[in-house]
């Protein structure tokens, strides 16, 4: 049997790491245990398990569907992957992530929580499983003597759990005053002090499950929070620790009578949730290959950028994978409608934010938090690396506002899917199978979205025609 030499391949039998082990020492009387798996959209599918399976589960895997990693946002099955009916919808073994159980403090019951990976027909791990994709982009800078570094920046919603009469979600009522939250207030203390029992309990949870989580702050919107993580030089953990806390964060709104949402456009009105890398590389010494300052970038840095600008159009869809991504994209919203990049500037799309010399990176903006924050990564740090490779320039920076001084450019659903689709950058850098299912995944989302009649039809069509 073939195996491929850049997949790195699961034993057939495991035990539970001495990390893992002891996490369940923490987790007394654990009855319960969760096993995620991270689908194409970040939606976390599996199975619960009760604690006595456990052992069996790390020896031999667990069987899901091959499927499930390329299910739509609605959950069916894409019959266009190629993962379905034409290969008789067959299960593969799953097998546990070592080190990624985490205790679930928010369940009533002990119970704890663990990441799997699906294995491929060959026995490696599934090529086009999201976190393979990112692991694969990593061995490419390792085999340069390159470590890239990445911390992530989530920002969201919380909602009243019950909708409007018209079935749209709704500001929460402020825990302190008894009203709706009506007000925009950037960074406004008062409503952290407000929202103190929402975060605080956040913080609890994180400090439990080791998610490095440091800030928190309430952004341009009523309700709308952003909750930083620490940077990591290993950017599988970094989304690891981005995964558990979108779960965290969900659940914890809940037990509050709240909805936490990261739907990248929930207002038309309002600002939408963006997901933003923050992203350092360093050599072989443990040097920042970007360090330099504003009046002296490092040609490393620039070359980083100006793969970014080229493979832009290409990961669009990583970056914006459902219909609602596109409504983010607004003038003056802080949102990148460019390609350009510029020092302390909110304007453009790779920020350079301000910091010592030896702290410079590059903040990506481009993404929603509705996106696969593993794709996301892997597509931000394959960008750079076919910068450095191929030195590219990226032009000057920008200074000042971005959207006053380059084309303003509105982007579309379907021109994204295309682009993607036909993208050869994609196929080098993520493999045939990885362009395929996804593309598939999100041309048959876009087909059944545009058979839906909305109301906005029938509001201005109805009658007039």
């Amino acid at each position: 049997m073939t195996r491929n030499p850049h997949v790195e391949s699961t034993p057939a039998r495991a035990t539970l790491s001495a990390e893992d082990v002891a996490v369940l020492q923490r987790v007394e009387g654990c009855e319960l245990v969760d096993l995620l798996l991270p689908d194409m959209n970040g939606l976390l599918r599996g199975k619960r398990i009760t604690r006595d399976a456990l052992e069996k589960v790390y020896a031999d895997g667990v069987c899901l569907p091959m499927s499930l990693i390329a299910t739509d946002i609605t959950g069916n099955t894409v019959e266009e992957t190629g993962l379905g009916y034409d290969i008789g919808d067959e299960d593969r073994i799953c097998r546990p992530v070592p080190g990624s159980l985490r205790p679930v403090p928010w369940s009533p019951r002990p119970m704890a929580q663990l990441l799997l990976s699906m294995e491929g027909a060959g026995g490696d791990m599934f090529e086009a499983n999201p976190r393979e994709v990112l692991k694969r982009v990593l061995t490419r800078f390792a085999q340069r003597g390159l470590k890239p570094v990445v911390a992530v920046e989530l920002e969201f919603y919380l909602f009243d759990q019950r909708l409007d009469s018209h079935g749209r979600p709704r500001t929460p009522i402020n825990p302190m005053t008894g009203q709706r939250n009506e007000s925009t207030q950037v960074y406004y203390m008062e409503d952290l002090n407000d929202y103190r029992g929402f975060t605080d309990a956040v913080a609890a949870t994180c400090a439990a499950q080791g998610i490095p989580a440091d800030t928190a702050v309430a952004e341009y919107a009523p309700g709308q929070f952003e909750i930083n993580l620490k940077h990591r030089d290993n950017a599988v953990l970094a989304c690891d620790d981005a995964v558990y806390l979108k779960r965290a964060i969900k659940a914890v709104a809940q037990q509050q009578g709240m909805q936490a949402s990261f739907m990248a456009k929930p207002f038309a009105e309002q600002a939408g949730n963006g997901m933003h890398i923050h992203v350092s590389v360093l050599d072989e010494s443990g040097g920042n290959i970007f360090a330099s300052s504003p009046d002296a970038p490092a040609d490393t840095l620039k070359h980083a950028i100006g793969g970014l600008q080229r493979s832009a159009r290409d990961c669009l869809l990583l970056f914006a994978p459902h219909a609602n991504s596109y409504r983010r994209f607004v003038l003056n919203a802080f949102v990148p409608l460019n390609d350009c990049w510029g020092f302390n500037n909110r304007t453009v799309a790779m920020r350079i934010p301000h910091s010592n010399e030896a702290n410079t990176r590059i903040e990506h903006r481009v993404a929603g938090a509705d996106a696969n924050i593993y794709l996301v990564t892997a597509a931000v740090l394959a960008g750079m690396l076919h910068g450095l490779e191929n030195r590219f320039d990226p032009g000057p920076p920008i200074t000042g506002n971005a959207y006053e001084q380059t084309e303003v450019r509105t982007p579309f659903w379907r021109d994204a899917i295309t682009d993607f689709m036909g993208s050869e950058f994609i196929r080098e850098q993520f493999g045939d199978s990885f362009r395929h299912i996804y593309g598939q995944q999100k041309r048959k989302e876009m087909h059944s979205f545009y058979t839906q009649v909305t109301d906005l039809e029938y509001a201005w069509y109805l009658r007039a025609v």
